[in-house]
């Protein structure tokens, strides 16, 4: 029985790297999965096509014309009339857009979506309102944690008895196999620092949402007590000229490293001590199961799903987001006791392989498929 995923790419981020790995686990259980990439010229998506195609798992892609595109309902319905899948299931506003238009133009029996953000930009008209008329096209939504779940409900008007919860989950035998002492030693010896220097490390892209501004102010307070510590930021994106300026008037030129994107962000994330995350949303965060593998405390917001990922005291330290003091002593904690950093880190861990594994996600999803339709 096939699944027809749609999907709005935007780069290998952690909507990208969800359906990545669902996709997989969904054909591996003999699932017919396949997938409609939907992409834009301003956002090259060959890096996500190599690794489908390493995956294993069908897709096709469809460049949009911009935002608006007329004939991209169209071209799904296509798809659609030739594949007959009685589930599509879309994945970010315009997959949810032109998919739903497409499947229900065509009577597909059941229309499942997934929401992955509580993006601020929902909260505007006139998309609350386009949003809300999408709910009433799906028969079903998944909400990657409870946090977007109450967001959905609050601010577009989903009905809650339409809503799933299904935590992203993250497969640690699926990362590539990292020896941590060894990255840290090569890793830090790649970046010019040595085995005593404190590392923080965050891993995002450069967009107003990741509080990047917030989490230069913090470390600038921390630089009185550990005049040696190091803030490694991986990721790319439009503020990135804005916050090394920023990083510039605060005098840290010598203690930030801007290192753009990075494909070996586990052995990075090994070669470090804290993980910083202060995000002003986030309707997840996947990136923390990927700190969290790597037995790296975390310092984060309290805000969104975070809490439901990183447990305070326990996993990492949490502070009111844009609280830059907070965060701040937060860090300041974990630096002057690597003992409690390391205990939180290793709890992490566990709670990884507890809590977020991805043969569950898999499962959870593939019971609610059977559940509405139970011929699969």
């Amino acid at each position: 029985m096939r699944v027809l995923h749609v999907l709005r790419a935007t780069g290998v981020a952690g909507a990208e790297r969800h359906v990545l790995a669902l996709l997989a686990g969904l054909c591996a259980s003999g699932l017919d999965a396949q997938l409609a990439l939907l992409t834009a010229r301003q956002t090259p998506t060959s890096g996500l096509e190599a690794q489908l195609r390493d995956s294993g798992i069908p897709f096709h892609s469809f460049p949009m014309r911009g935002h608006v595109d007329v004939t991209l309902t169209g071209r799904l319905r296509a798809l659609t009339r030739e594949g007959k899948p009685p589930i599509v299931h879309t994945h970010l506003f315009h997959a949810d857009l032109y998919g739903a238009l497409a499947a229900r133009l065509e009577r597909v029996p059941t229309l499942v979506s997934s929401r992955h953000n509580d993006n601020a930009f929902r909260r505007r008209q006139p998309w609350r309102a386009l949003n809300g008329q999408l709910w009433r096209m799906a028969d079903v939504g998944i909400a990657i944690s409870q946090a977007v779940a109450d967001f959905a409900v609050e601010v577009e008007g989903a009905p809650r008895d339409k809503l799933r919860v299904i935590h992203y989950g993250l497969q640690q035998n699926s990362l590539p196999d990292v020896d941590r002492q060894r990255s840290r030693r090569d890793l830090r010896c790649e970046l010019g620092l040595d085995d005593t220097q404190p590392v923080v490390v965050m891993a995002c892209r450069l967009v107003e949402q990741k509080g990047v501004s917030d989490a230069l102010q913090a470390f600038a307070g921390t630089r009185a007590d550990f005049p040696q510590a190091r803030l490694l930021i991986a990721g790319d994106g439009p503020l990135r000229d804005r916050l090394q300026d920023e990083a510039a008037q605060a005098g840290l030129t010598g203690s930030v490293r801007f290192l753009g994107w990075r494909e070996d962000v586990p052995k990075l994330l090994a070669a470090c001590d804290v993980f910083l995350m202060p995000s002003l949303w986030e309707g997840f965060g996947l990136v923390l199961l990927e700190a969290m593998a790597q037995g790296l405390p975390v310092v984060a917001s309290r805000v969104s799903a975070i809490p439901e990922v990183v447990v305070d005291g326990e996993t990492g330290l949490l502070a009111p987001a844009g609280d830059v003091p907070a965060i701040c002593d937060a860090l300041l904690a974990l630096l002057r006791d690597p003992g409690m950093a390391m205990r939180m880190g290793e709890r992490g861990g566990h709670r990884l392989e507890t809590c977020f594994g991805e043969a569950r996600m898999v499962q959870e999803t593939l019971a609610l498929y059977r559940e509405l339709q139970p011929t699969l």
